[in-house]
């Protein structure tokens, strides 16, 4: 008989860089978790993180500047082969990079100490890296469809520079962090518009054949070139009043766009397999942040305003992240495409909720101390639970 216990598969940390999306997506998830643990206390008096950043600064850089790479790199690293039909990076240079993603991580949690340029320039050296390795397999393999992806990543990079002239200039940040989540909801908008109608066309040929998502045409395009201009725009309108009927107008416009465009895609039709619904769910974060920053343009409403960030950041950037590092994981370890209930019921359900928890409490805010605390500890179920449930396949071969 074939000795099992042998052939078994083994758990190692050295399993960690075999592929991009290990170290990424297992460290990213821990961190998301830990941040939000530390934030949420510090931010109510409770706690004092050893950073020169403002708790509200330290938040929205650690999500943005933090957390959102480290998934970028998980996805790029592991998706670009499949692109480019190009080698995969692993071993030491995987290794590497993901050491000084790690130590953006301290350089930023103990700046008290070490000081924010030494911090600003990791962060801003991984980001740099990671763009250009990006830039060089698309280039490399002529994969012009893919420039754009490399191009985001660059935006990126230019607003964690901006982020700490901003910040010593005026001790807080707001155009950093816009054009930030500009960048990162339009890479999603990007991927998403390619990958959800995708994977939703490949389950429905399984499992409800019939009417299908339609392939990218003029319409999507139209919509992603006015997204886009709403996302450019919206950075600016702090510095220049003028811009923020126009800013609305488009805001507004993309909003139900969007959403005109993600029914297309046969959300309905899908919700039989959670691992292709939570898709379609985390998408809609999108244009809901498009039309409640439309109306906070629009009204000059700061809860409007927050209401519309935290869409796009505790839902659209949490919950996406989380669908896409579920479906990879699952799909790049050999497990079946298909989302458990122990999948659904500690990681979906969790991160949707602390997203619209956290939009009610920036509506709601005389309701903050209670909401703010219940959304956290629903954001870090959702990755801890990330973490427990997918470490396994991460950690073996």
């Amino acid at each position: 008989m074939p000795n099992t216990a042998a052939s078994a598969p083994k758990i190692r940390l050295s399993n960690l860089a075999l592929e991009g999306f290990r170290p990424f997506f297992l460290f990213g998830a821990l961190y998301a978790a830990l941040s939000i643990l530390l934030w949420v206390p510090w931010y109510l008096g409770f706690l004092h993180v050893p950073t020169a950043l403002s708790p509200i600064a330290w938040h929205q850089h650690e999500l943005l500047f933090g957390y959102v790479p480290a998934i970028i790199a998980g996805f790029l690293l592991t998706a670009m082969p499949n692109w480019t039909k190009r080698k995969k990076l692993t071993g030491t240079p995987l290794a590497l990079l993901f050491a000084l993603w790690l130590a953006g991580r301290l350089a930023t949690f103990l700046s008290e100490y070490t000081g924010l340029t030494v911090a600003s320039a990791i962060n801003l050296a991984f980001l740099v890296v990671l763009g250009l390795y990006a830039l060089r397999e698309v280039v490399a393999a002529k994969n012009k469809r893919n420039y754009k992806l490399a191009a985001v990543i660059g935006l990126l990079a230019a607003a964690q520079a901006l982020f700490l002239y901003e910040f010593y200039r005026f001790a807080h940040v707001e155009i950093a962090g816009r054009l930030a989540i500009a960048a990162i909801i339009l890479m999603i908008a990007i991927v998403g518009g390619r990958i959800i109608p995708n994977f939703t066309a490949n389950w429905l040929r399984k499992n409800n054949p019939g009417r299908e998502p339609p392939s990218f045409g003029r319409f999507d395009l139209a919509v992603m070139v006015i997204s886009t201009a709403a996302l450019a725009a919206w950075p600016a309108v702090p510095r220049w009043d003028a811009l923020a009927t126009p800013a609305a107008i488009l805001m507004l416009l993309a909003g139900v766009l969007q959403l005109v465009r993600q029914a297309r895609w046969c959300p309905e039709r899908t919700r039989y397999e959670p691992l292709v619904t939570i898709l379609h769910v985390a998408f809609l974060f999108i244009p809901l942040g498009f039309v409640l920053t439309g109306i906070a343009l629009i009204t000059d409403d700061a809860s409007f305003a927050s209401a519309g960030i935290h869409a796009w950041t505790s839902g659209a950037i949490g919950a996406m992240t989380l669908a896409v590092m579920t479906r990879a994981t699952r799909g790049h370890s050999g497990q079946s495409l298909h989302a458990p209930a122990s999948t659904v019921l500690v990681i979906y359900l969790p991160v949707v909720a602390a997203a619209l928890l956290r939009i009610v409490a920036a509506l709601a805010p005389q309701h903050t101390m209670l909401l703010l605390p219940l959304a956290g500890l629903l954001w870090v179920l959702a990755f801890c639970g990330y973490a427990i449930l997918y470490g396994k396949f991460i950690l073996r071969r």
